[in-house]
């Protein structure tokens, strides 16, 4: 085990933690005022059940030895001889490190989800349907990728998560977006933010511990990590450029909310990349990102289904185009894999079908887990409840005493 390796995990761990209060702060600036601390309350609800979910089983399940390709075993169950060794996936760490580390990833891409059924969803089943998709979908999407898993033998290649985390959380979001139905007196396009500085912040620091995100997926600290610090902030910055042109363009004039939009989604486009391509393609792709996923947001307009916070339009979108642009621009002499422009055409098609099967899996099994919690529970809260707001109907509490 290494010193400076683990001391750099450990920060860029507490990055990673500090991304879902930051989505707390993000997603909560974007809601009707009546609902701003019911969405605040599904990112701390992440940290506290996914932390205890993932100690207990999710962390066997995607790390385990692997059993067929499909999950891990149950070694590790309730972390069982994870204190004092090295981590088998990470040598050089304590396998304490790389377990609060994948932790925080866990948390952040439940907590993303979030932004799809905010305003409407009972917290009951909020719970309940978190705790099942951590299990039954993060749990395996993770050991496909990093596990060992048949992605991982397939060839593909997703550096911190396009499709683990957003793809993932993307998919799912669609998942709930149609089951719960549009809001009251809100339909596709939403209600009116009730505090954009909010947001402004929330996403001001969610690019703060991307840096640990991306950088920290490196598990090393090298000129690996160097090259995904240094390709998540130039894609971020091309994704404002990006979004912020079309935008210009559509409507006639650049707002703050696209262009924090803009720089999260170069973050989620770099982030299956980023350390697998070079400096000026990460500039291209987050570039793109903010193109495509601005396109991604009008899409639910188009087809009716009311994703509040935009996840479908910026994670799933972004997480797409990331991880088919890995398998364009990844350069061998980076991180020992080419893509098309490198003369690998074979790369981009198994990142081709690592999309749809992340795409194909979410989407399916979160429809089932959503219809067992709406059998269980109910998914919704009462028409009444929700035009009272969630923040009192759910929590008896109010954010603004003005």
């Amino acid at each position: 085990m290494n010193a400076s390796d683990t001391a750099f995990v450990i920060v860029c761990a507490t990055l990673v933690m500090l991304m879902t209060p930051a989505l707390a702060l993000f997603y909560g600036g974007l809601v009707r005022a009546r609902n701003v601390l019911s969405t605040h309350m599904h990112s701390y609800a992440s940290l506290g059940l996914t932390t205890v979910l993932w100690a207990v089983v999710g962390y066997t399940l995607a790390f385990g030895p692997d059993v067929g390709g499909l999950i891990g075993n149950f070694s590790y169950l309730f972390l069982r001889g994870v204190a004092g060794v090295a981590a088998p996936a990470a040598p050089q760490l304590p396998h304490t490190v790389f377990m609060a580390f994948q932790c925080m990833f866990a948390v952040l891409t439940v907590a993303l989800i979030s932004g799809a059924y905010a305003e409407r969803i009972r917290f009951s089943a909020m719970l309940l349907f978190s705790g099942l998709w951590l299990i039954f979908v993060y749990s395996p999407m993770a050991h496909w990728v990093w596990g060992g898993g048949w992605m991982a033998r397939m060839g593909a290649v997703d550096f911190a998560g396009g499709a683990v985390v957003h793809m993932a959380s993307g998919a799912a979001a669609l998942a709930c977006a149609q089951a719960l139905r549009p809001r009251q007196a809100a339909g596709p396009q939403g209600g009116t933010p009730n505090n954009l500085p909010l947001t402004l912040l929330g996403g001001g620091l969610l690019w703060f511990g991307w840096f640990g995100f991306n950088a920290g997926s490196a598990l090393t600290a090298g000129p690996l990590a160097g090259q995904a610090l240094l390709t998540t902030h130039l894609a971020s910055a091309g994704g404002i450029l990006g979004w912020m042109l079309v935008e210009w363009k559509r409507v006639g004039k650049p707002t703050t909310l696209g262009a924090v939009s803009g720089a999260l989604a170069g973050l989620v486009a770099i982030t299956p990349g980023a350390g697998f391509v070079d400096l000026l393609p990460s500039m291209l792709i987050g570039f793109m990102g903010g193109m495509i996923c601005y396109g991604g947001v009008l899409l639910k307009n188009r087809f009716g289904y009311d994703d509040a916070l935009d996840v479908v339009g910026i994670h799933g979108l972004g997480g797409t185009w990331g991880a088919l642009a890995t398998g364009l621009f990844a350069s061998a002499a980076i991180n020992n894999v080419d893509g098309l422009f490198y003369g690998n055409p074979h790369q981009l098609w198994v990142q081709f079908v690592s999309v749809l099967g992340t795409w194909i899996f979410v989407y399916v099994v979160s429809r089932v887990l959503l219809s067992f919690v709406d059998a269980l529970v109910g998914l919704r809260v009462t028409p009444e409840a929700e035009s009272t707001g969630l923040d009192l109907s759910e929590h008896n509490e109010r954010a603004y005493t003005l």
